[in-house]
């Protein structure tokens, strides 16, 4: 009697381990979707390849540079501007630049949200409107 208690409390123990640390997936920012964390952790990776891409290419040129030509130049190695619905833009004037990531707004009524990302000559990834 005493090992099929043993086993039972085993069991209960696995089980509360798997629900508290395996099932609950981590969250990258308030309001999205566990899922959604591989996603705007690719999006903040390649916002950080445009970035250190535009920084190089001013260094280099003296100017910035817009996003299809870095990637026509191999300043950058990325091959396309979206990733998973959020498409990219790089606004620059002289040497300043600001590279952002935006996704359309989840239907109404959507416990879930797409927040938009930038990321500029200070190389700190933030949210904006």
């Amino acid at each position: 009697m005493r090992s099929l208690v043993g086993v039972l409390v085993g069991v209960a123990l696995l089980f509360v381990v798997y629900h508290f640390y395996l099932k609950r997936m981590p969250t990258t920012d308030e309001g999205t979707a566990p899922t959604q964390a591989i996603s705007l952790t690719g999006v903040r990776s390649d916002l950080l390849q445009i970035a250190q891409a535009e920084r190089g290419y001013i260094a280099t040129n003296g100017h910035c540079a817009s996003l299809d030509e870095l990637i026509s130049s191999n300043s950058l190695s990325m091959t396309r501007t979206e990733r998973d619905g959020y498409s990219y833009t790089l606004e620059c004037s002289g040497g300043e630049f600001t590279a952002a990531a935006r996704h359309l707004p989840a239907s109404a009524g959507s416990p879930i949200r797409y927040p938009n990302l930038a990321i500029d000559a200070t190389m700190q990834v933030r949210e904006i409107d």
